[in-house]
Parts: C-alpha cells; structure tokens; sequence
C-alpha cells in the first residue's frame, strides 16, 4: 500500500487514510506511525489534528455523516416527493461506494475494537436520517404513501437501501441479480410497500434514476 503524498498536512487525507487503514487491517493496523505513512505526514501532524487514535476514529465517523448530510442536502425538494425519497436513497448508495472505506468504519459497531463507537456517536448518524423522515412524511402529505408511521417508513427504507449497499459492496449481487438490477427493483417494490401506485412508483424511480445522473454525473 503506497502512502498517499497529496496534501500530506490534511484533516481530510488523514481521515481518509485512517478509514482505510482500519477498513483493511481492522482496528489493530491503526497507529500513529502506521497513519502517518500511509497519509504521508509526520506523527506530530496525527497528534496536532486529532490527539489520539480513538479521537480519529470518532472523526472518521462524525465526518463520514457530515459528508453524507451534504449530499442529502442537494436533494432539493420537488413536487414529486416519491421521487425525492429515490433520489436519497441513490445518494446513500453513491456516498457509500465513493467513500467505501469511511462507510465501512461509520458502522463497523464491535468490530471496532477498542475504538468501539459509543452512543453519542451513533446519535450523531441518526440524526442524518431526519431528512428521509421528512421526504417520508411529504410522501403521506401527497397521497403517495399510507398515513401510518412515516417515521418507520423512512427506517424500512434506510434498512433495506443500506442492506443491498453492503451486499455491493461485498461483491455478493452478480448477473442477473447485480447490484443495480436488485437496487432498481428494490426502490420501486419500497416505494409500493409504503402505499404509492405501482405505475406512478416506476416513474418516480426512473425520474429519480435521471436526476441523479444530472445532478452527480454518474449512476451507480
């Protein structure tokens, strides 16, 4: 693994960095000299943005949420908010796979060892999810969705779109199942489980699929 020269004096080279040293090594490969190296800069560079490794890996995670926050927040809303909701969750998808190794520590949970993330930090990621809730609840608004618990909607949701993000990841979705086959159906079946016409789910997908593409230059 070559170290990274580029910017070497970075908060976000470091971060980067440190996500893959434990994404790749787990939590033991995760050290100050062995940070250092990989991000291309000095130990005291470590110490002087971070002062110590668990202070990193809770970094790792808060600024994995804040990256994914900023993308949701270029979903504008639209007046088909079905479409809106898709869109998040391609952008959940497209975060995940652009920046695989910061989502992978994000919920790493007890395979973090002793940088093992505590409560406060996963509180810092539910909070993310406010803005699927909020989609969710204009989906009941517009008669798109059953008025029952859009909260528990926008978890169903979040459930299901990060289960087939870590199966892609995982190389486990191939031909003729692949990952974007699985991924397409599943946003059309959820948006159909929550209530909204089949005919006007595919279409609120495949707007979805378009704007995206405008929005962020690439599908996933």
């Amino acid at each position: 693994m070559s170290p990274r020269r580029q910017n070497p004096d970075s908060r976000a080279t470091l971060i980067d960095a440190a996500a893959r040293l434990v994404a790749e090594g787990g939590p033991s490969s995760l050290s100050a000299r062995m940070l250092a190296k990989e991000a291309g800069t000095s130990t005291m560079a470590v110490y002087t943005y971070f002062g110590s490794m668990s202070a990193i890996v809770r970094e790792i995670v808060h600024d994995g949420f804040a990256r994914l926050q900023r993308l949701f927040d270029l979903v504008e809303p639209t007046d088909d908010p079905v479409a809106d909701l898709a869109l998040l969750g391609r952008v959940y998808r497209h975060n995940a796979i652009t920046n695989r190794h910061v989502f992978e520590v994000m919920f790493g949970g007890s395979t973090l060892a002793g940088f093992a993330l505590t409560e406060e930090d996963r509180q810092h990621g539910r909070y993310t999810l406010t803005t699927v809730v909020e989609a969710a609840y204009r989906c009941v608004d517009e008669g798109r969705f059953r008025p029952d618990d859009p909260v528990l909607k926008a978890h169903n949701m979040w459930l299901a779109v990060h289960g087939t993000v870590l199966l892609d990841l995982g190389g486990y979705l191939v031909a003729p199942y692949d990952a974007n086959r699985c991924f397409e159906s599943q946003l059309v079946s959820l948006m159909i489980a929550a209530g909204d016409d089949p005919d006007r789910a595919v279409a609120s997908v495949a707007e979805s699929a378009i704007r995206f593409e405008a929005q962020f230059g690439q599908a996933t």
